[in-house]
């Protein structure tokens, strides 16, 4: 009998732990923009997709090819959602790693309907039989499949409704320039600045009917970053903070202390940012070191190092890529107490 209460609170928690996991899905969800006049920062971009939208619906036509290109948390997903959403068509969304075959992309295709969008996250891990098929499909807006096998086999050419290929991707650089040069629209987006965080995670604690002070905003928007998923995040701790330990109203004390539980800083460096720092100073001198062995130092994958953490500790100040590796500069020295021993010059590491 034991065993089957203990099956049945597993069942139970397994069913509470997807509901916890659905309703933070769709919380997500409820804090994106569904417009453009709705997304905050890009000015420049949303003024030119302004246009590129009201262009193509004066034509009556499907919007031309968007390449999206910006670090993770940025709202690539969220702006081939707006897209849809201002050409008044469905989206059909999928992620570049979940395409394994030809026939799982044929498959997508076939089922698009005329003007829908059609989003493909991480499209620069696609691989090269998808995206040749991808070539024909978005110039000709047609597919090539292949009927039957050896000698009796032939090639059939499928027609497609005319839709829209919005790509995103992280690394703009791994995705081949035969596929890139057929986006008739590329849109980069930049790190957001602290006056556009601030209004984000106002409008986000508006909707979460979160209370929070002015002071708290702008304190929460220097230490998010430049990441609205980050800030959102942040918003998220720091309210179940101010309800369990205050009065339920963020604060400054209150943004002060859960920062400081979450072992973020004013500057928004968290610990694993401090760990990589002292790793490079400690370990290596300062640098060069190169970005496998850095990994393996700190214990976090290439990719998390290179797509969240470097970006950030280089655009502060702290870290800078040469070409024998990372290296150092004096702010991260400051930063961490740790007194600089030797001067180097610039090939060296060390900025004076």
């Amino acid at each position: 009998m034991e065993n089957v209460h203990d099956l049945d609170d597993l069942q139970e928690s397994s069913v509470i732990s997807t509901s916890f996991q659905q309703e933070a899905d769709k919380q997500e969800n409820f804090l994106r923009p569904k417009m453009l006049c709705d997304f905050q920062g890009q000015q420049r971009l949303k003024d030119n997709l302004a246009v590129f939208v009201q262009a193509a619906r004066e034509r009556k036509e499907p919007l031309d090819h968007t390449f999206l290109i910006g670090p993770p948390g940025l709202g690539k997903t969220t702006l081939a959602s707006i897209i849809a959403n201002e050409m008044g068509s469905e989206i059909r969304m999928t992620s570049a790693p979940a395409l394994d075959k030809p026939k799982d992309l044929a498959g997508i295709l076939t089922n698009v309907t005329e003007g829908s969008v059609f989003f493909i996250d991480e499209i620069h891990r696609l691989k090269p039989a998808l995206e040749e098929m991808l070539y024909i499909a978005m110039e000709d807006f047609e597919i090539d499949w292949v009927i039957g096998q050896g000698p009796a086999a032939r090639t059939m050419r499928i027609p497609l409704p005319k839709f829209t290929l919005v790509g995103a991707t992280t690394k703009a650089g791994s995705v081949s320039s035969p596929l890139s040069s057929r986006f008739g629209i590329t849109c980069h987006i930049e790190f957001y600045n602290e006056k556009e965080l601030a209004q984000i995670i106002e409008r986000s604690a508006h909707i979460m009917n979160v209370l929070i002070d002015d002071k708290a905003i702008i304190q929460l928007a220097k230490c998010s970053r430049g990441t609205p998923r980050i800030a959102n995040r942040l918003l998220r701790r720091l309210r179940d903070f101010a309800s369990v330990i205050g009065d339920g109203t963020v604060t400054t004390e209150i943004v002060k202390h859960g920062l400081d539980k979450l072992g973020i800083d004013q500057s928004g460096l968290e610990t694993q940012d401090r760990n990589i720092l002292r790793t490079i100073i400690e370990f290596y001198d300062g640098g060069p070191v190169g970005a496998e062995t850095l990994s393996i130092s700190v214990g976090e994958a290439i990719e998390s190092l290179e797509d969240f953490y470097e970006p950030y500790l280089i655009q502060r100040g702290y870290l800078k890529r040469t070409p024998r590796g990372r290296m150092t500069t004096k702010k991260a020295y400051d930063l961490l107490g740790i007194p600089c021993k030797r001067n180097m010059d610039e090939n060296q590491g060390i900025l004076f």
